[in-house]
């Protein structure tokens, strides 16, 4: 474990991160670039560890259509094995003569009993398959009443149409240089109101066991009143800094990783949303700066946010920026 002294004896230590101070008990970054935890829960059922309401409501659009279309077909394939093991003779109005005929009917039947349409043509004769029947239309009630309530709660949840590039710079700024990481809005949101904070989690050795440490990072700018285009987060590394007098080696050496995180108000949900990603040292480039990615329209009456651009940089010498001995090493 790298003996990291070298960390700005005036920066404060943050310890109201949620995150513990025993590094030995932690395995790779703490919070994923997607923004969620880094954490993998056991000791209990996979029944009662999942949410399932949370599951079904954060899981991508293509998931939750191919969830809900995969049940709807199991169901009634279940219906028709049931209504076919009764025996398709308590189906009046079944014109079929194979087994494979017979069985398509009895799915279709399961089909349009479960959405409760009911064309007529086959209905169910007997107590049996009567109670069945009923059955079916009963879960079919509640079935499209969930997933029309899952519908509604995915379109209308709150979410935070926010990117963040993908990787962070030490760029110069004023006189020195800076880290920097860079986020937009990619939808559009009404956003206002917005608050950033970064926070720098190292693992350091003290007692000769490693130890998480974290320092909160100012911002030269930390909230705006709206967020309507990029926003570039900058941290100045100066002698108040974290990050002053530490090498991008002692950055690896350290598993550094900077958390970001994000929050405003969105007009049309009138709610809070809420952001975050992190950047792991490799993910920290040095000697680069981000390239703006707004400009005026050619007629001048508005302003081109050019999104596909968050990711683009390009490389300067910074090196006349950079110190040595004592003063701020970062290279």
């Amino acid at each position: 474990m790298a003996k990291i002294r070298r960390i700005n004896s005036k920066a404060v230590t943050d310890e109201n991160t949620g995150f513990g101070t025993n590094s030995a008990l932690y395995g790779g970054r703490l919070i994923n670039r997607n923004g969620r935890a880094n954490v993998r829960r056991t000791g209990i059922g996979f029944f009662a560890s999942n949410s399932w309401y949370h599951t079904l409501i954060e899981m991508s659009r293509l998931q939750f259509l191919v969830l809900i279309f995969a049940f709807f077909l199991l169901v009634n394939l279940l219906f028709a094995f049931i209504y076919f093991g009764i025996g398709v003779e308590h189906l009046g109005g079944m014109d079929a003569n194979t087994t494979s005929e017979k069985f398509i009917e009895a799915y279709f039947f399961s089909a349009q009993t479960f959405t409760t349409v009911g064309y007529g043509r086959i209905n169910p004769t007997g107590y049996l398959t009567s109670f069945v029947a009923a059955f079916e239309a009963f879960c079919g009630l509640l079935f499209f009443a969930l997933a029309t309530g899952l519908f509604y709660a995915r379109f209308s949840r709150p979410k935070a149409f926010i990117q963040f590039a993908d990787k962070a710079l030490i760029a110069p700024y004023k006189n020195g240089i800076a880290f920097m990481c860079r986020l937009v809005p990619y939808k559009n949101t009404h956003l206002t109101d917005a608050e950033a904070k970064l926070t720098l989690g190292v693992s350091v050795e003290e007692n000769g066991k490693p130890v998480n440490r974290f320092f909160p990072l100012k911002l030269e700018i930390a909230q705006i009143n709206a967020l309507n285009l990029s926003w570039t987060l900058v941290h100045a590394i100066d002698d108040q800094s974290p990050l002053y007098n530490l090498s991008m080696e002692d950055l690896q050496r350290s598993k550094a990783e900077v958390l970001v995180f994000l929050k405003a108000f969105d007009e049309t949900f009138s709610n809070t949303i809420v952001a975050r990603t992190s950047y792991i040292s490799s993910e920290i480039a040095f000697g680069e700066k981000f390239i703006p990615m707004y400009h005026r329209s050619q007629n001048g009456s508005s302003t081109v946010l050019e999104l596909d651009k968050l990711n683009d940089t390009e490389q300067i010498d910074i090196s006349n920026l950079v110190k040595t001995g004592d003063n701020n090493k970062l290279s």
